[in-house]
């Protein structure tokens, strides 16, 4: 099974960046122009991506306490066999945040395709994150 992790580190408080991961039905506002479109049915979401792609995301966890969010891709086009992922918030110093995204995927080969994905939709979160930090300071 591949597992790919993606950090990066957010000029921005980690409530905020909390507040923002946890709220599942509003990725697209996460990672807007990435995600562009989030719609809830029950525990699952339903997102569409800027290639016009859509996935079903079946909500596993919201730990507040541990400010971890974990979902499951149960419909995709890539067609993985297995797809679940975690996204984590940390305190990291001088009020910043280090965000921790980490996917486990079958079958291995489409770990590539969906690293490069990541990479890009983490780095669209921290721009939108830090771009709100900054008009909030």
């Amino acid at each position: 099974m591949a597992s790919i992790t993606k950090q990066v580190v957010i000029d921005a408080p980690p409530e905020a960046v909390w507040d923002a991961l946890r709220d599942f039905g509003a990725v697209h506002e996460l990672a807007p122009g990435f995600v562009v479109d989030a719609r809830l049915e029950g525990d699952a979401r339903v997102v569409t991506f800027f290639n016009g792609a859509v996935a079903r995301e079946l909500l596993v966890d919201i730990d507040d306490e541990a400010r971890r969010l974990v979902y499951s891709v149960v419909e995709s086009p890539l067609q993985a066999t297995h797809d679940n992922s975690s996204a984590q918030v940390f305190s990291d110093t001088d009020g910043r945040t280090r965000f921790v995204w980490i996917k486990d995927v079958l079958p291995d080969e489409l770990a590539p395709r969906i690293d490069e994905l990541m990479q890009q939709g983490i780095s669209v979160i921290k721009d939108t994150l830090e771009c709100r930090a900054r008009s909030r300071g």
